[in-house]
């Protein structure tokens, strides 16, 4: 019974060792590390925890590559091997190849509480001061100034940067900001980004917002404004995709939850 006792300390000993060299799977992530309500590198944002679901599922960890997202991120990340995934990118994106979406959402238009708009064919565009983001510096890339612009509103169009001030704690919530502390009366921002500064703000300083999805959500001939999100893995990896896919559809109902705590409209 002795050696019986001592052969099994041995075993349970070895398999002890055994497990330990064995490292964990990690999920290579790239993310912005400054982008809230996105990611950051305090690991705040909703797809810093989306990551954490997905690694859960995984029997993995989560590494991350920092990389503000800027023009060529994917090109200077996922498609340079940084990384395994990408947490948020319009489905139809044709540098990656995308999961099935998580999330659908919409620009929307933000006001002050008493202010809303519903469309931009409303009159009332033609008498506020707008706030609009810009990718580069011209209107080329934003497609709310080119609906304004359709409609002959202009002179009243003012742009902020969609990667604003970096300095600052989530740069791209200028243009909420903005409505906040009535530099203009409305915005037109993408949705989860505005959801989450509207409970920010009213947080954090009382100020309420009214937040009301864009109408048409196609604008003629054919500028969208709704989009389907995924998850992004390099091309030919069709193994991690249809992993993620799995663990998307069947974790549907917490991610839903997670979207709706940070206040991201889903359509």
């Amino acid at each position: 019974m002795k050696k019986l006792a001592v052969l099994l300390a041995l075993l349970v000993g070895m398999a002890g060792l055994l497990a330990a060299s064995v490292p964990a799977r990690v999920l290579r992530v790239c993310s912005d590390p400054n982008n809230l309500p996105f990611s950051n590198q305090r690991l705040e944002g909703f797809e810093n925890r989306l990551a954490e679901l997905v690694a859960r599922e995984m029997g993995a960890e989560v590494s991350y590559t920092w990389w503000a997202q800027r023009r060529g991120f994917l090109r200077g990340t996922l498609n340079a091997g940084k990384c395994d995934v990408v947490m948020g990118i319009p489905a139809s994106y044709e540098l990656a190849l995308a999961t099935r979406p998580y999330y659908r959402s919409t620009y929307v238009f933000v006001t002050r509480r008493g202010l809303r708009v519903r469309s931009f064919d409303d009159p009332v565009l033609r008498r506020m001061q707008i706030g609009v983001q810009l990718v580069g510096d011209d209107y080329a890339n934003a497609p709310p100034a080119h609906a304004l612009a359709a409609r002959g509103v202009v002179g009243n169009v003012h742009g902020y940067s969609v990667y604003g001030d970096y300095r600052q704690e989530s740069p791209p919530a200028a243009v909420v900001e903005a409505v906040a502390h009535g530099d203009v009366d409305v915005a037109v921002v993408w949705g989860p980004l505005a959801g989450w500064a509207a409970q920010r703000y009213r947080a954090q300083a009382g100020v309420a917002l009214e937040i009301v999805p864009v109408s048409p959500q196609i604008d003629l001939p054919f500028l969208p404004f709704v989009f389907d999100i995924a998850m992004g893995v390099r091309r030919g990896d069709t193994k991690l995709k249809e992993e993620l896919d799995a663990i998307l559809e069947r974790r549907k109902p917490e991610i839903e939850a997670l979207l709706d705590e940070y206040g991201v409209p889903l359509v």
